[in-house]
Formats: structure tokens, sequence, C-alpha cells
């Protein structure tokens, strides 16, 4: 078991990650694409930037990621009405669709993983993890 507040809770987010890559595994994503699409799909159109940034990756792996929710056919790109040298990434019908399923996904494997906690427990989690995000 590890030593320490950080590396404890490092072993617990890979934990989730794996199982988060289990659970978007039949839907054809990755864990990135998953962020990436729940970006977009909160908000009527994203810039590339702003995904990346949201993200907190570079442009160019925002490119890769966007592109391959672009080929599945989750987002598409349109042009930008306020800037024409810029396009926006926006959800296609089939990308609702997946995030509802991804949704879904999520909520059921956190009721499972955090199902072991009680309802007290939990909610001292999310006040703890709240006050350590910035």
């Amino acid at each position: 078991m590890p030593d320490n507040e950080s590396d404890l809770l490092m072993q617990v987010a890979r934990t989730l990650r794996r199982r988060w890559s289990a659970a978007y595994a039949p839907m054809g994503l990755t864990p990135h694409q998953a962020r990436a699409l729940r970006v977009a799909g909160e908000h009527e159109g994203l810039r590339l930037s702003a995904i990346a940034d949201a993200l907190r990756i570079s442009p160019r792996s925002a490119t890769e990621v966007v592109d391959a929710l672009e080929k599945g056919e989750l987002v598409n790109r349109e042009p930008d009405p306020t800037d024409r040298r810029a396009t926006l990434v926006a959800v296609t019908a089939r990308g609702r669709r997946t995030l509802d399923t991804l949704t879904e996904a999520r909520t059921k494997d956190a009721d499972e993983f955090f199902g072991r906690l009680t309802d007290q427990e939990r909610a001292a989690l999310r006040d703890i993890l709240g006050k350590l995000t910035p």
C-alpha cells in the first residue's frame, strides 16, 4: 500500500482510468476521446484550442483526438460564424447517443467502484477532493 496521500490518490486515479478504458472500449473510444467528446458535448460548438485547454493537452494532440471522433462520426467541424478563419467542433446526433451511453457507463462504474463506501464516506470524499481541486 502506498505510504503517502499523493501515491494513494494516483493509484486510485490509475485504477479509475483502467476501468474507464474497459467501459469505453465497446464504444470504440479511448479515455482521451471520451473526455474530448464530453467537453464538446457541454457546449454548442467549441474551438479546438478550447478543447485542448479543457483537456490540458497540446493543440496537436487535440487535433488527433478530434480527428478520431470525426472519423467515428461523433463530431464534425463547422465554420465559426464569428470568425471565418476558425472552425468549431460540434457533436453529431450519433455523438449525443454515444455520450448518453458513455454517461450511463461512467455512472454505473462509479456506483460500483465507490459502492464500497457509505453515503457519508462518499460525501466526505467529495468534500475533500473539492478542496484539493483548483
